[in-house]
């Protein structure tokens, strides 16, 4: 009874490397779409979103039933909680990919992205991906110092997106509000989907140490 209740266990992290691997990809398509107009790519990160929708479901109602049949404490209630949260923020990274997709649909067939910023918003989506990939690696590993890196990496999202600001308030920018607004809502949504990530970083933190990441301190 005991194995089948750690196998439990363990499937909470599998299901949520799961989504991690579902989430770059659904930022990278979400990447091409917005910057290549390319209509299928849209279509298939917005449809793709059940994907992630459905293994969310799962693990809430694994962490219940597990909650409900074994009463864990300490640690094992921990992970759980964890999951739940990790999941959330998964799901929720799913949802920002797929906001980015519909401006790329919305404004098919042309590209949304003025060429002046297509650079700028190419570093934020392969940015976004190495955030995705490194918080894959932290729950897969249980791996707490990585996870600590990963507010840091996040500044360099903050950067570009302050940036891609700049260069639309600026005196010069002549795209009008449609574009100022696409712009806009992309750098927000990539800025929202690396702050998931940190969140599931600082969630795996104080599942194994029972600490939240500002009080850890390493063993030294």
């Amino acid at each position: 009874m005991r194995d089948t209740y750690h196998e439990d266990l363990d499937s909470l992290s599998d299901r949520l490397v799961e989504m991690t691997r579902l989430a770059r990809h659904a930022i990278a398509r979400a990447t091409t779409a917005l910057l290549d107009a390319d209509l299928n790519a849209a279509q298939e990160v917005i449809s793709g979103d059940d994907a992630l929708n459905r293994l969310d479901e799962e693990i809430e109602v694994s962490a219940f039933d597990l909650m409900a049949r074994q009463q864990p404490v300490a640690t094992d209630l921990r992970t759980i909680i964890q999951s739940l949260h990790m999941a959330g923020d998964l799901e929720r990274m799913g949802d920002h990919a797929v906001h980015i997709a519909k401006i790329a649909r919305r404004r098919h067939p042309d590209s949304a992205i003025p060429a002046e910023l297509r650079s700028i918003v190419l570093e934020m989506g392969h940015q976004a991906e190495l955030l995705v990939i490194k918080a894959g690696e932290v729950v897969s590993n249980r791996d707490v110092e990585t996870a600590l890196e990963l507010d840091s990496d996040d500044d360099r999202m903050d950067r570009l997106r302050r940036k891609l600001l700049k260069r639309i308030l600026d005196p010069g920018w002549s795209h009008g509000v449609e574009a100022t607004m696409d712009v806009t809502l992309a750098g927000r949504f990539y800025e929202r989907f690396g702050d998931h990530a940190v969140h599931v970083a600082d969630n795996l933190v104080y599942m194994v140490t029972g600490e939240k990441p500002k009080d850890y301190e390493p063993e030294v």
